[in-house]
C-alpha cells in the first residue's frame, strides 16, 4: 500500500509539470516616468498574463531606432520580446498572435495614442485604429483592425 501511494504521489507530480502552464513571455517595456498611459498599458499587458519589465527612460528615441521602428509608426512607449518590437497601444491579443504566428518582421505598430486603445481608455469613446506589422525593410501593412 505504501508503495502504491509514493507512485501515486509522483505520478502526480509528473502530472502537474506536464500540465502547468508555459511561462508567461516578458516584455520588456520604454517609457517616460511619468506616462500614465504607458503604465495603463503595462496593466493591460499584466492582466492577460504577459510579464513586464517597465524601464523608465529620458530618450526613448533610442529604443525606437535601436528596433527599427519608422519615425512615422511611433507613439509614447516602445517594448521588445522575442525579437520583435511593440510600438505603443497594441492589445495583448495581437501580440499574442505575433508570438503565435511568428512573421519575419520587426514587430508590432499603433502609431499615435488612438483613443479606446488599450491604456487609452476615456469612456465610451473608441476611435478606430489598426495594428500595423512593421515590415523587415520598414514598410508595414494592416495586422488588424479595430
Amino acid at each position: 500500500m505504501k508503495s502504491l501511494l509514493v507512485r501515486l504521489t509522483l505520478l502526480a507530480a509528473t502530472a502537474q509539470t506536464a500540465w502547468a502552464a508555459p511561462p508567461a513571455p516578458v516584455i520588456d517595456v520604454y517609457k517616460s516616468p511619468t506616462c500614465g498611459c504607458c503604465a495603463k498599458w503595462i496593466d493591460h499587458l499584466e492582466a492577460n498574463g504577459f510579464t513586464v519589465r517597465g524601464h523608465d527612460t529620458a530618450d526613448l528615441d533610442q529604443h525606437k531606432r535601436r528596433l527599427g521602428i519608422p519615425p512615422e509608426f511611433a507613439s509614447c512607449h516602445t517594448a521588445e520580446l522575442a525579437g520583435y518590437a511593440i510600438e505603443g497601444h497594441v492589445p495583448a491579443r495581437d501580440i499574442r498572435r505575433l508570438l503565435r504566428e511568428k512573421p519575419h518582421a520587426r514587430g508590432l505598430a499603433v502609431p499615435g495614442m488612438p483613443i479606446g486603445s488599450p491604456g487609452m481608455e476615456q469612456g465610451a469613446r473608441k476611435d478606430p485604429y489598426a495594428v500595423l506589422l512593421v515590415n523587415p525593410n520598414g514598410s508595414a501593412r494592416t495586422f488588424s483592425r479595430y
